[in-house]
């Protein structure tokens, strides 16, 4: 039985060639993707993160994880497009997706569609971030549940044709519970817990932030908010979750977010740590989905 992927665009049916133009891909027959399934077919997870460096560093770490023997310098698929970052590791790509939704969600439409031409079977996309805590420890990972927006709604909006569009943002469970079964493991210092999150369109006044540029309202009323955040069960906040939550959902992908938290923002809205903790920190999501891969493939 396969497990290809099928998009929600019965458009691609009809078109002979597809270019991914912010990754550099082209698609020159549809018909025929045989060379795009040699080289992508053995794709099981797809990693994304939003810098190039942190994406290059976890191609680098997972090659010993999926028993690559390379050393050298990996290449970047995508540098001819010059917005977006691709590594392969052995069954896996490691891609940059950017700041923000916006950014986001256009190299996830073509990683979507370089899957299904690829012929990709049941693979999962894992982000892996940095994020703002909510009334948990800095450095504690989490793994989002339920992705609330802006207005503390579990969904997802966008304007498409000059309307307001809603879908729903949640991650599966069955993936969740398969990463938290890596979490949490002896000689770990640090705990990973699966929470909701909320995603904003804005850094600094989206996310009650009072060292933004601008800001129109007082420490009160930005407790009160991040309090009411915590009440709905959200534990990190960052700018990504309810619109790669919505689209995987709405295709049918299976996706799960994996962020670690660098402050709790109940106590200040600076981050404060050192750089070498903040790498420290950085890296513990690495170990996570590490493991999680490690697993995936011994199945």
């Amino acid at each position: 039985m396969s497990n290809s992927v099928e998009l929600k665009n019965p458009k691609l049916n009809g078109m002979s060639s597809d270019y991914l133009y912010h990754i550099a891909i082209n698609v020159a027959n549809t018909a025929d993707t045989s060379d795009l399934q040699r080289q992508f077919g053995d794709v099981k997870v797809l990693c994304l993160g939003g810098t190039s460096s942190r994406m290059r560093d976890l191609a680098i770490y997972l090659r010993q994880i999926v028993g690559v023997s390379d050393t050298g310098e990996p290449v970047d698929l995508a540098v001819a497009g010059h917005r977006y970052a691709v590594y392969k590791v052995g069954p896996v790509l490691c891609v940059s997706h950017g700041v923000g939704s916006s950014t986001f969600s256009v190299v996830l439409h073509e990683l979507l569609k370089l899957v299904k031409y690829a012929k990709c079977q049941d693979p999962k996309f894992i982000r892996i971030g940095t994020c703002g805590g909510v009334g948990v420890q800095p450095g504690t990972v989490v793994v989002t549940k339920d992705a609330y927006n802006g207005y503390l709604r579990n969904e997802h909006e966008i304007p498409i044709l000059g309307k307001r569009v809603v879908r729903p943002a949640s991650f599966p469970d069955d993936l969740i519970k398969d990463i938290l079964a890596y979490g949490n493991q002896s000689g770990d210092t640090f705990e990973t817990i699966s929470a909701n999150t909320m995603s904003t369109d804005c850094f600094y006044e989206g996310q009650g932030r009072t060292d933004g540029a601008i800001c129109e309202y007082d420490d009160a009323a930005k407790m009160e908010f991040l309090q009411k955040c915590h009440k709905l069960g959200i534990r990190n906040i960052e700018m990504e979750a309810t619109m790669f939550a919505s689209m995987t959902q709405k295709v049918g992908v299976k996706a799960a977010d994996v962020c670690v938290t660098l402050l709790n923002r109940l106590n200040g809205d600076q981050v404060e740590i050192t750089p070498e903790t903040k790498a420290e920190y950085e890296h513990r999501p690495f170990l996570i989905i590490g493991r999680y891969i490690q697993g995936l493939l011994s199945k």
